[in-house]
């Protein structure tokens, strides 16, 4: 559909977004009938209650990563038939949470029956991802398609070359279906823009997936997708899968290729974008971590690291860190219970957990901030200012911002450098493991509420591999308040503590994050499965 730049910018963003819509074939349009109505918050069971998927539909999209490629694999299931069954499950996600940006149905369900050709003719599967249908972040580029990364005028400008990542995760045999929206220049840790408008949790509506990766949280929670890939540069990938009740890593740059991607503030590496795996289960960010480690995306893209995938054998006894506050906002009361039952596991498990101060966070989420308004909100401003595009409300801060100096941007590199370096040092000083740590102070917000990223930002500037996990508590609102006599660390978290309304965030997840050093990835994982095991006990 042409889209004509001399229109409007609110003209342009309605024919995008009636555009997309008009990608999902008839027969996934929901029903006027079932469609559940706008008081419905919770619409996570539309899929089992709705009568409109099949057993078979329900039965594929309720099940791993792992237990896909391995029921392709044996001949159990089709390609075709899981492409289809995802596609169908992701078009009403769509409809119910407005979590696409782009589809690629006609392509993905042509791609599977390449594949299961392949397999028929063979006997052997392409790689081992085969079969596997992968959704992925807007930024992502692909052939033909929009990265908007909500900018009204980055419409109608279509790719022609895949991002390195798209290549190499379809040579593996990955099924490439859908886009998933992002907030504008995917600097917002809520999921918004004025392309496609806000996405919703698919838990609770009225409430926020996060961001920026928050169109992939929704659609994973929705079991839209069996498996995700998102990007982190402050936050974006923990903040949303702690917000669904999702896994996610984010590794440190280099592990995974992260070549002709789309960027809302290109050429900014004071602090890098890492992209990483999401998905219901800890195996899937294994699944996919090994695949793409093993393809050795080093020989497509120069800034990714010629590492192996390691096997790794922990002690049988983990020394953790435990950090209970950053020293700027306290968690909530359901992200303190969640850590304080998590490390009582971890103890009675047998591991040793320690207090870890993180009261020096506040210097890294100041430092963080300053690198990405370095430009003076140019980026931004420019890609916004071609079709009169305002600046959404909570980029005040892009807005307002005054261009930083070449002299005082090497100043705050050095600022950075000696920050990494006195962790580097405390760290190897008390001899721990990982470090356990809210993701964010709260479970997750009301739509425009969200206030801090400080949990999640000072490991984007340390450059640490990062698992976020689900925690094992669910927020009650009887037990959840706010204790008489609270003392707040800051204005920000007397703002934070009086907008905590535990009614609004019943029964929602709790996310939690296990910190590893640089390029640990491996041993993050396992230090996760090993924080499970405990949970489970």
């Amino acid at each position: 559909m042409a889209i004509s730049h001399s229109s409007r910018w609110e003209d342009i963003a309605a024919a995008k977004a009636a555009a997309l819509m008009a990608t999902i074939p008839a027969k996934w349009v929901i029903p006027a009938d079932i469609l559940p109505s706008s008081k419905q918050l919770d619409v996570t069971a539309f899929p089992q209650t709705s009568g409109w998927f099949t057993t078979e539909e329900l039965e594929i999209t309720s099940s791993t990563s792992s237990e896909i490629v391995d029921k392709v694999r044996t001949r159990t299931w089709s390609a075709k038939a899981v492409t289809s069954a995802f596609c169908k499950r992701a078009a009403a996600a769509h409809q119910l949470t407005n979590c696409l940006s782009e589809t690629m149905f006609p392509e993905a369900l042509a791609s599977a029956d390449v594949l299961d050709k392949a397999l028929t003719q063979t006997g052997r599967v392409v790689g081992p991802l085969h079969g596997l249908p992968i959704s992925i972040k807007d930024n992502f580029n692909v052939v033909g398609k929009d990265s908007t990364v909500g900018f009204v005028s980055w419409c109608n400008k279509p790719h022609q070359q895949n991002s390195v990542l798209v290549d190499l995760l379809k040579s593996l045999g990955a099924v490439v279906y859908v886009k998933t929206n992002v907030p504008t220049a995917m600097m917002m840790p809520e999921t918004v823009n004025n392309t496609f408008g806000r996405t919703l949790n698919p838990l609770r509506r009225t409430l926020s997936p996060g961001g920026s990766s928050g169109g992939e949280a929704a659609l994973l929670a929705f079991q839209g997708s069996p498996l995700g890939v998102g990007t982190d540069i402050g936050g974006s990938l923990r903040i949303p899968a702690s917000a669904t009740g999702i896994f996610t890593l984010r590794p440190s740059l280099g592990r995974f290729p992260t070549g002709g991607c789309t960027s809302g503030l290109a050429g900014q590496e004071s602090v890098n974008s890492v992209n990483g795996p999401m998905g219901p289960a800890l195996s899937d960010l294994s699944l996919f971590a090994k695949s793409v480690v093993d393809a050795q995306p080093w020989l497509k893209d120069p800034k990714a690291l010629p590492i192996p995938w390691r096997q790794v054998t922990l002690p049988k006894r983990l020394k953790l860190g435990v950090i209970w506050n950053d020293g700027c906002v306290t968690p909530t009361p359901p992200v303190q219970r969640a850590l304080k039952a998590t490390v009582e596991k971890l103890r009675q498990a047998g591991h040793e957990v320690v207090e870890w101060d993180g009261t020096s966070h506040s210097r890294a989420l100041s430092i963080l901030s300053r690198f990405f308004v370095a430009d003076g909100g140019k980026s931004c401003r420019k890609a916004l200012e071609s079709v009169k595009e305002p600046f959404h409300a909570q980029m005040k801060t892009y807005e307002e911002a005054t261009e930083m100096g070449c002299y005082d941007l090497w100043q705050l590199h050095l600022e950075r450098n000696k920050l990494c370096q006195e962790y580097l040092d405390r760290w190897a000083e008390t001899g721990i493991d990982g470090i356990l740590s809210p993701t964010t102070p709260f479970s997750t917000v009301e739509h425009g509420k969200y206030k801090h990223v400080g949990y999640t930002a000072i490991w984007n500037i340390l450059d640490y591999a990062v698992v976020n996990f689900p925690s094992s508590v669910k927020v009650d609102q009887d037990q959840d308040l706010v204790v008489d006599g609270f003392t707040p660390l800051s204005d920000l978290d007397t703002e934070v503590k009086t907008e905590y309304n535990p009614s609004a965030v019943h029964g929602m997840p709790v996310g939690l994050q296990i910190v590893g050093r640089r390029l640990e990835e491996e041993k993050t994982i396992a230090m996760a499965e090993v924080i499970l095991e405990a949970l489970r006990r």
